[in-house]
């Protein structure tokens, strides 16, 4: 089984290297973005047996900083 894992920052926390993005878009013409959120995708290749909530255990506890971040998990 294979997971994917969206971390992304918790709105109303500042992004700065997604402020950085815009700013740069902006800078070479991309005029119409208005705002950028940048996260990480983590993919994992799980062993046999592994489930949703190993998976859930293993973002709460490593994978992502909850006090600013949220997650989604999706398994493929």
């Amino acid at each position: 089984m294979k997971a994917r894992v969206h971390v992304m920052l918790k709105n109303g926390v500042l992004d700065p290297q997604g402020e950085a993005v815009r700013h740069a878009l902006g800078a070479m013409g991309f005029d119409k973005v208005e705002g950028v959120r940048q996260g990480k995708v983590i993919d994992l290749e799980l062993a046999e047996g592994a489930t949703e909530a190993d998976v859930t255990e293993m973002c709460e506890k490593l994978l992502a900083n909850t006090v600013i971040e949220r997650y989604e998990i999706k398994l493929v």
